[in-house]
């Protein structure tokens, strides 16, 4: 496994590679691994390429600077873990390869209906984080295939509309949320849990999965729906930011007809904002 952490290095690799016809497989991330993220860098390794992992804190995602310096960074854990999973290439650069100190241009994503709402409503400017330094990531790496999770929903219907309007000849594909035994999806923010909340994060899960039985039953109360996973969230002692029911495809509201179904929540547990989602599909 080599690691590099400038640019001209990263470009270097790629182009021997390319020159090669080796397809490039790209996996991006913010370190401190887990579960989730090795479930992704399994899944890149299942198709033939080359398997490149970022490991990079975006700083322009975040919108409170505590939340940035208390941000989980195990960097000697990670490698060591992405050298057992038999990556080929880490990209570990710091800020200023990604910004470099004369960038002035900026990505704006205001006016897109997919970056205002739900976790674009509690956390302003969040998606144009997202869209900044994924587009330039893909830029550095020029990946054939970018993998990405299901557990950041959101941002994952965001990042397939960036690859469609920017042309982009990448294919995404999407890995299922990967979960502890009682169901809570693994997330490096789990870290901020206090041993009582631990015990008390699975009933966010729970309560993804009883709308999705009750869906599933015929209740096409979305609206109802929502305000009851509400309620539940609360009496279990979160603080949720939005439970909501949405198309799948496009996270537009859903009809009664839809068939293709994401059932999404946000709710804060002491320090910890804890996200999730259920798929549901008819057919």
């Amino acid at each position: 496994m080599q690691t590099v952490t400038t640019v001209a290095a990263l470009r270097q690799q790629i182009t021997a590679w390319k020159l090669n016809s080796e397809k490039i497989i790209f996996v991006p991330t913010m370190g401190n691994l887990h579960a989730g993220h090795l479930a992704l860098i399994n899944h890149a390794k299942t198709i033939s390429g080359k398997v490149i992992c970022s490991i990079f804190v975006n700083a322009l995602q975040f919108d409170r600077d505590e939340d940035l310096q208390a941000y989980p960074r195990t960097p000697q854990q990670d490698l060591a873990a992405l050298q057992n999973a038999k990556v080929d290439l880490v990209f570990m650069p710091v800020h200023q390869e990604i910004y470099p100190k004369h960038n002035q241009i900026r990505i704006d994503v205001p006016y897109n209906p997919l970056s205002r709402q739900l976790c674009g409503k509690f956390r302003p400017g969040f998606f144009d984080g997202i869209v900044n330094v994924v587009t330039r990531l893909f830029h550095l790496v020029t990946p054939d295939v970018a993998i990405f999770g299901e557990k950041d929903y959101q941002q994952l219907i965001i990042i397939r509309q960036l690859v469609q309007d920017l042309g982009l000849q990448i294919k995404i594909e999407q890995v299922p949320t990967q979960r502890d035994a009682d169901g809570l999806a693994f997330s490096s923010r789990n870290s901020y849990l206090t041993q009582a909340e631990r015990m008390l994060a699975s009933q966010l899960y729970a309560m993804l999965d009883d709308l999705k039985n009750q869906i599933e039953d015929g209740n096409r109360d979305f609206e109802a729906l929502e305000k009851y996973g509400m309620e539940q969230l609360t009496k279990a002692e979160f603080r949720p930011d939005y439970v909501a029911i949405r198309n799948a495809e496009n996270l537009e509201l859903p009809r009664y007809d839809t068939d293709y179904i994401v059932i999404l929540a946000a709710a804060w547990l002491g320090k910890a904002r804890l996200i999730d989602n259920i798929l549901i599909q008819f057919v």
